[in-house]
């Protein structure tokens, strides 16, 4: 295996999260340690591979045959199963076209300087923009291609809507009001729940890893760099009595509005039955990461759905490891 920048930040992130790990739960065994080793020579043919395998044991107290390093699957596993047609969840007014869903809250598609309406696929002008932007609502949200983990992400006023924006990429979606079981977590921001699904060699489609991403008080939306997780049981819905900081430390109660973590989470498996639906209307990608939340009419929303980085180390950490009847070990070089 060649050193190369991408497998470096990778190294260098989960040995940081380890050491934070390390400073609530103690030093991680090294006979665990060597277990991760030998499973990343001997398995993924790289002692690489291992960081992150560190870190899902510190995690889980323990190492578990079949976990997939995050670099693993993010550097070699991904083109092997999804290639080129990941791309295409990178463009945002292209979502609707290719899912053909009314669960996706766009109102408006800003691409290559024209301005689309969602539905007929018509090309509008700024004031009839304007209108169909502002109809039912004093704020929208515009969030860019390409975007990720919350950046560029901008809430926008009728009042600050110009023609400058056409030139940016990306769409418009009305502002989602949240189901009250996540209003009661934190009110500040719409909570996330993502949802991974995998089309396997039969052609089978089911979810893999679930957990809810919650913001903090300061947050307009929930943030990679600030967000709370919290593992959700995919077989139950529940929500996991423990959640984790951005460092990887686990709390019982949301920092800012001290309330406690744990309940069933409202319309579960209607949210995985349509995460599932809609990755079959698109199986040319075997895994995606859903965002999604049920509003307060108890509808399910998806706000992004990713193929291309749709990382998995929270999950493999809390509850996997979830891909291990995939062989997915067969592309290691």
């Amino acid at each position: 295996m060649i050193f190369n920048e991408y497998h470096e930040s990778h190294r260098i992130q989960a040995l940081s999260i380890l050491s934070e790990i390390e400073k609530q739960k103690g030093k991680l065994n090294p006979s665990i340690k060597k277990k991760c080793d030998e499973y990343a020579v001997d398995a993924l043919k790289w002692i690489g591979y291992a960081p992150w395998l560190y870190v899902y044991s510190a995690i889980a107290n323990g190492f578990k045959e079949g976990w997939m390093p995050d670099n693993y699957y993010g550097g070699i596993v991904i083109n092997e199963i999804s290639g080129s047609y990941a791309n295409i969840s990178d463009l945002k007014s292209l979502s609707r076209v290719m899912l053909k869903t009314d669960n996706i809250p766009d109102l408006l598609y800003s691409t290559n300087g024209l301005l689309i309406e969602p539905v007929e696929k018509k090309v509008v002008n700024f004031e009839q923009a304007k209108e169909n932007l502002f109809f039912s609502g004093e704020k929208i949200i515009f969030k860019p291609d390409e975007s990720q983990q919350g950046s560029g992400i901008k809430f926008i006023s009728k009042k600050e809507f110009n023609k400058e924006l056409n030139f940016l990429n990306g769409v418009y979606q009305r502002i989602i009001v949240q189901h009250d079981f996540f209003n009661a977590i934190c009110d500040k921001s719409v909570a996330t729940l993502r949802l991974t699904t995998v089309i396997n060699d039969g052609g089978i489609c089911n979810v893999r890893a679930a957990y809810l991403r919650v913001g903090r008080n300061s947050d307009t939306h929930v943030k990679s760099s600030s967000h709370v997780r919290i593992p959700v049981d995919i077989n139950s819905g529940e929500l996991s009595c423990d959640g984790f900081l951005t460092n990887w430390n686990t709390i019982n109660k949301h920092p800012d509005t001290l309330v406690k973590f744990g309940g069933i989470l409202p319309s579960f498996k209607k949210c995985c039955d349509i995460a599932v639906q809609l990755h079959l209307r698109y199986p040319f990608v075997r895994c995606i990461g859903w965002d999604l939340i049920v509003d307060n009419n108890n509808d399910v929303q998806i706000m992004e759905w990713n193929a291309g980085h749709n990382d998995i180390k929270f999950s493999e950490a809390t509850q996997g490891p979830c891909f291990k009847d995939l062989n997915w070990e067969k592309f290691a070089k």
